[in-house]
C-alpha cells in the first residue's frame, strides 16, 4: 500500500509515462540503469567534473570507465561546449547532472547524444521536483535517477528510484527487478534509529555534533550512511550492493515527500532573498536568468576561505552544508582510482576549492543574512 500511495506522490512530480523503479539508493538506480543499457568492459560514459563519488562508482561496478567533462562556472553543470569534445567511438551514455536543482542546456546534450546514438541519464539526485523550461527534471533523457537520502529534495533516510522513459529499457529493467536484494533487519533497525533521531533529537543545538557523529559513523560503517568509509575509498563494489527498497524506507518517504510542495516554494523564496542581497553587495550569486530551471535543494556560494567560513557559521549555529569539497566529493586523495586528473578541470577545482551551500528550507532566513552581512568579507566578488 505504501508503494503504491508513494508512486502516486512521485508522478505529481514527474511525467507519468515513465516507468518507476525502486532501490536502496539512488547509486544502485544509476547501475540498474547502465546494466540495462548493457553497459560493460570497455564502454565510456561521460560525466560531470563535480560530481559525488557515488556517480562514478556504479560506472565501474559496471566494468566501464568514467570521462569527466569540466563545468561551467555559472551553473556548476557541464560545460556543453566542452561536451562534443570528449565523446570517442567508446562512449555508450552522457549523464545529465542538475548541480543543487539546477538544469541547464538539457536540450543541447541530447542533440549531441542523438547525433552520436548515445544513450542518456539525468542525474536527478538534487533535482525532484523542479523543472527544466516547463517539464519535469527527469523526464527528457533515456532514463533518469533519483536519490531520497538525507537533505535530498525529500527523504526516506536512505533510498533512490529510477524512472525510464526509453521504452526499449523497461524489459531489461523488469528483469533486474528479480536480481534485488532485500534489506537486512539490521539495516532496517539502523534506519528506524536514525529516523527517530532526526525526527527527535535533531535541533540548532545538536545539529553540528549529530551532523559529525553521524559521518563518522557511516564513514566506518557503524550506521546506514549516504557513502560508506569502501565506497569513497575504493572502487570495488561493496558486498551486498544490488539492495532493494524496503517498505520501512517507503513509509518514510511517504512521509516526508507530502511536504515537499510547500519546501520547494520555501527553497525558492529563500534563493531569491539570497541573490537579491549578494547581488547588491557585488557578491558573487546565482543569476536571475538561471531561476525558472533551479528548484534550489543548495544555493552555492563562493567564499576566499572556507575552513574559516565553516568554523564561523558553527559559532553562530548556520547550518551551512559542503556539497562539493571535492571535484568527487568527498575523495580527497587517490583521484586516480576513479579515473579523474585534477590537472584537466580547473573550473570544477578551483569551485571545490571554495563552494559552500546555503539553506535553502530555512525558516529564519534573517539569522543567515545577518551572519552574510557580518562576513561579507569572506564571500568572493561576483566577476
Amino acid at each position: 500500500m505504501a508503494f503504491n500511495e508513494l508512486r502516486k506522490h512521485i508522478s505529481h512530480f514527474l511525467d507519468d509515462k515513465g516507468k518507476i523503479y525502486f532501490h536502496y539508493k539512488g547509486r544502485v538506480s544509476l547501475y540498474a540503469l547502465l546494466k540495462a543499457m548493457d553497459v560493460g568492459a570497455g564502454d565510456e560514459i561521460i560525466v560531470p567534473a563535480f560530481t559525488c563519488v557515488v556517480v562514478p562508482n556504479p560506472i565501474i561496478y559496471a566494468g566501464a570507465k568514467p570521462v569527466y567533462v569540466d563545468i561551467d562556472p555559472d551553473t556548476y553543470n557541464l560545460n556543453v561546449d566542452k561536451l562534443e569534445a570528449a565523446i570517442t567511438d567508446k562512449t555508450k551514455v552522457i549523464v545529465c547532472q542538475n548541480t543543487y536543482g539546477l538544469s541547464s542546456n538539457v536540450e543541447k546534450m541530447l542533440s549531441i547524444a542523438s547525433r552520436h546514438k548515445l544513450f542518456t541519464i539525468e542525474d536527478c539526485t538534487h533535482g525532484f521536483g523542479g523543472t527544466y523550461e516547463g517539464k519535469p527534471n527527469g523526464s527528457y533523457c533515456d532514463a533518469s535517477f533519483f536519490s531520497s537520502q538525507w537533505n535530498k529534495p525529500f527523504s526516506s533516510g536512505v533510498g533512490g528510484f529510477a524512472m525510464v522513459n526509453n521504452p526499449g529499457l523497461v524489459e531489461k529493467m523488469d528483469a533486474l527487478e528479480n536480481k534485488k536484494i532485500p534489506v537486512a533487519a539490521k539495516q532496517k533497525i539502523s534506519l528506524r534509529f536514525l529516523y527517530f533521531t532526526r525526527r527527535y533529537l535533531l535541533n540548532n543545538a545538536t545539529y553540528f555534533f549529530l551532523v559529525r557523529l553521524y559521518r563518522w559513523l557511516s564513514k566506518n560503517n557503524m550506521v546506514v550512511g549516504s557513502s560508506s568509509g569502501e565506497e569513497i575509498s575504493s572502487v570495488k563494489k561493496p558486498d551486498r550492493f544490488f539492495m532493494d527498497y524496503s517498505r520501512l524506507q517507503a513509509k518514510e518517504a511517504l512521509r516526508n515527500i507530502k511536504q515537499l510542495d510547500g519546501l520547494l516554494s520555501l527553497r525558492k523564496k529563500n534563493a531569491a532573498a539570497y541573490t537579491e542581497f549578494l547581488k547588491s553587495r557585488g557578491k558573487n550569486h546565482v543569476s536571475e536568468g538561471l531561476f525558472p530551471n533551479h528548484s534550489f535543494l543548495k544555493y552555492p556560494l563562493l567564499v576566499s576561505d572556507r575552513d574559516a567560513f565553516f568554523a564561523l557559521a558553527e559559532k553562530h549555529k548556520i547550518p551551512v552544508g559542503d556539497w562539493f569539497i571535492s571535484p568527487l566529493h568527498p575523495v580527497t586523495e587517490n583521484f586516480e582510482l576513479w579515473h579523474f586528473n585534477t590537472e584537466k578541470f580547473p573550473v570544477a577545482v578551483h569551485a571545490a576549492e571554495r563552494v559552500v551551500n546555503l539553506p535553502t528550507d530555512i525558516k529564519r532566513l534573517d539569522k543567515v543574512l545577518a551572519f552574510l552581512e557580518d562576513n561579507t568579507n569572506l564571500i568572493e566578488d561576483q566577476l
